[in-house]
């Protein structure tokens, strides 16, 4: 529950911003080509993302925190969509894996109570799981674990959340890591102190008498 409520401070300035940036969220999710993974490596600045575990999604109502990308455990990416209205929010969180009945009761919930978890497979490569009241599902995609979890969002905006997980195109990609720390460009820096002639060391010989 922490990362969630650290984020939603973000993820307002976000909505306030950029209005329906992540109408964006649904750019690509309609049939767009999807980035190859060198498209998705050169977008993500300093993030160290596995870009085959990069995913997207799009639920109606909710719009990207681009504060909210980054990284998850060590090489899975996280996200966050709020929606301003109710507060609510779906985070979507990646690692690398598949997913089968016994897996899958067998994986605790990324944030939920303890406990067993009851597992309902559903069409897609969809799994709905439970413990209690706690729902979150799994999109599994091409050896990668897709993870919808929600905090004040219904178990229908979770379920779309995970039958609208896709690779991004590349206008998605701009969206999703556009808040992403910059690498440096590995230019020298120009500085007009230095003398023209030389290797522009300073001169720390003295005179005589020291």
């Amino acid at each position: 529950m922490r990362r969630f409520a650290a984020v939603i401070v973000a993820a307002s300035v976000a909505v306030v911003v950029s209005g329906c940036a992540t109408g964006a969220g649904g750019v690509g999710a309609a049939g767009a080509e999807a980035a190859s993974a060198d498209q998705i490596a050169a977008s993500m600045g300093g993030l160290t993302i596995d870009p085959r575990l990069v995913y997207t999604t799009d639920v109606d109502g909710y719009d990207l925190a681009p504060q909210s990308v980054g990284g998850s455990a060590e090489t899975g990416m996280s996200a966050v969509w709020f929606n301003a209205t109710s507060s609510a929010m779906v985070e979507l969180r990646t690692e690398s894996g598949d997913l089968d009945a016994e897996s899958c009761a067998a994986l605790p919930l990324w944030n939920g109570p303890s406990g067993d978890v009851t597992c309902t497979e559903e069409p897609d490569d969809i799994w709905q799981r439970q413990v209690d009241a706690a729902v979150e599902f799994i999109a599994v995609r091409d050896g990668a674990l897709v993870r919808l979890i929600g905090n004040g969002a219904s178990t229908d905006d979770l379920r779309a959340a995970a039958q609208n997980v896709h690779v991004p195109s590349v206008s998605e990609l701009e969206v999703l890591f556009s808040d992403a720390p910059r690498m440096p460009s590995g230019e020298p820096v120009e500085r007009g102190d230095l003398p023209e002639n030389g290797d522009g060391a300073p001169d720390n010989s003295v005179g005589p008498g020291g």
